[in-house]
């Protein structure tokens, strides 16, 4: 049995093991590979695992010994699942490894636009609070979380722990979903998309990317939210429309953003969030805790096992 995965450096930088995957038979394991190598590095694999090397149709046609894939991730828009389908392979995703990391990014990003710690901190290293004729000084409005509302678009399982999370905060929840869930979580409240938009102070996307959520916010959206409100994205980047954000940013229409995720990643230089007034972006790390890294390789070994006996599991193309 023939092992490669494509691209394992995110995954694993190292301070996580393969010998698991390993003892399945002989394993291949790149760092990173580049599209124009992905058939000579997979021709005589069985088993495919990646991330974020796409494997299209074409691809999926030209590697005859092709017999499964397992994507590296929860998404799994990068493989043609309806290729695979029709070749008989099953595609596994891991669909819950990064619960709780995705929820505590939110607040990690929350905190950073309401209490500026790392600005203030690095102003202290700068020597601003040893030459301060006060006993404190602040930059910028902070602000108490108790009280205010979050929206949370999406209240799958990420979206419900990060309610939870806003709960303890002593904060107000109310969300929105395509599906509303048989018992809500107590002090959360369903309510239409557009009330979420107008109602909260904190709006945070925990929805997938569909051709109906494609820049689900826009400017027409934006312009219903208070202006002292602050957005939080870490779900997926085209979720938002770049500019409109930016603009709304730029003018005052909207307090702030955090955001994991951006619609091209890495992103292009002229991309107009990475100048926007306060708009903060971490390189989509919500999920790479190593704790959540950890879970997402055991699941995906044990997709490999599983498969290898002939049940396999976390099948998305119904090839189980």
């Amino acid at each position: 049995m023939k092992i490669v995965v494509l691209d394992g450096y995110t995954l694993n930088p190292g301070d996580l093991s393969w010998e698991k995957l390993e003892a399945f038979g002989e394993c291949a394991v790149y760092d990173r590979t580049a599209p124009e190598h992905i058939v000579e590095r997979t021709g005589d694999a069985e088993i495919v695992l990646t991330n974020k090397a796409v494997l299209s149709a074409d691809v999926i046609r030209r590697l005859t010994k092709l017999r499964y894939i397992g994507v590296l991730a929860t998404g799994y828009n990068i493989v043609d699942v309806e290729a695979a389908r029709e070749r008989g392979v099953p595609v596994s995703n891991v669909p819950t490894y990064g619960t709780g990391s995705v929820a505590q990014m939110v607040f990690a990003h929350l905190l950073n636009l309401t209490q500026h710690v790392a600005y203030h901190a690095r102003t202290v290293r700068e020597g601003r609070w040893a030459a301060c004729p006060d006993f404190c000084y602040w930059d910028m409005p902070l602000f108490e979380l108790a009280g205010l509302t979050l929206g949370v678009v999406g209240f799958g399982r990420i979206g419900r722990a990060t309610a939870e999370l806003a709960r303890a905060f002593g904060m107000k929840v109310i969300a929105c979903d395509v599906t509303a869930p048989a018992v809500m979580p107590e002090g959360c409240r369903m309510v239409e998309q557009e009330e979420v938009f107008r109602q909260a102070d904190v709006l945070s996307l925990h929805c997938p990317l569909t051709p109906q959520t494609e820049r689900l916010v826009n400017a027409q959206r934006l312009a219903t939210m208070k202006p002292t409100a602050f957005l939080i994205n870490t779900s997926r980047g085209p979720l938002i429309d770049e500019q409109a954000l930016a603009d709304a940013l730029d003018a005052g229409r909207l307090a702030g953003a955090g955001l994991d995720v951006l619609s091209e990643e890495p992103p292009a230089r002229d991309n107009p969030l990475l100048k926007a007034r306060n708009c903060f972006i971490t390189p989509h790390i919500a999920w790479a805790t190593r704790s959540a890294r950890e879970r997402l390789l055991r699941v995906a070994i044990d997709n490999v096992a599983a498969f290898i006996a002939g049940k396999p599991q976390n099948v998305v193309n119904g090839q189980g």
